[in-house]
């Protein structure tokens, strides 16, 4: 019951104080500390956010990143607008969402973040794998746009899954570090993997659907002269 209770406080205190400084989000301040510590944004910096509905993360990354910064926000629910910030209502795991981020980014990324969950469904072995999986995802982002030496922050569950995905981390860049920030619930199995200097060994294609051609009606025969 004790844990339970100050689990309750904990959770309370960062809600208030998102409300209070207008933040959309208690997660923002997941980002602010992880920034604070990692030192993962700098001015001008370009970024995406995956999973960025509501948008907190994308309030903490356009503030740290300043006017000469590019943000941009992907997530399957719409977003509501942000001074400053682009937003892509999409899914990211389809090529067609990621043909739209590169045709608004013209070039390529500093920083990844991804904070996409799963939809929970109370089995932690499932809930664990699918949070793998969107991992898996945002790695193929990194593989796609993310430069030479840029970074990402992921949020994962952790589990018994989680080596794989580490070892993956380990042969794109030079450091991958695990965390949990304050901000984070104390019984949660969520953890922060923070990675500096992308290799940029790995390069994955786009596949996109050519346009569909229309069939020809009739078909013309013999020599028309």
């Amino acid at each position: 019951m004790h844990e339970r209770w100050l689990e309750e406080r904990h959770h309370e205190y960062y809600y208030k104080l998102a409300k209070k400084l207008d933040y959309r989000s208690r997660a923002s301040f997941k980002l602010m500390q992880i920034d604070d510590r990692f030192n993962i944004f700098r001015d001008g910096d370009r970024v995406v956010d995956l999973g960025a509905a509501p948008g907190g993360w994308l309030q903490v990354a356009k503030e740290r990143v300043g006017e000469e910064g590019f943000v941009i926000g992907v997530d399957l629910r719409p977003i509501k607008r942000l001074e400053g910030v682009t937003t892509i209502t999409g899914d990211i795991t389809e090529d067609r969402t990621m043909k739209r981020l590169l045709d608004l980014f013209e070039g390529q990324a500093d920083v990844i973040l991804s904070d996409m969950a799963p939809n929970i469904g109370g089995h932690y072995s499932t809930d664990h794998a699918r949070s793998i999986n969107l991992c898996m995802y945002a790695v193929n982002v990194c593989d796609r746009i993310l430069k030479k030496n840029g970074k990402l922050v992921m949020k994962v569950f952790y589990g018994d899954m989680f080596p794989s995905l580490k070892r993956e981390l380990e042969d794109r860049f030079q450091s991958v570090k695990v965390h949990s920030p304050d901000a984070s619930r104390p019984t949660s199995s969520e953890v922060y993997v923070i990675c500096k200097g992308f290799k940029a060994q790995k390069k994955v294609e786009l596949i996109i659907e050519p346009p569909k051609v229309k069939k020809k009606e009739f078909t013309v025969k013999g020599n028309l002269s």
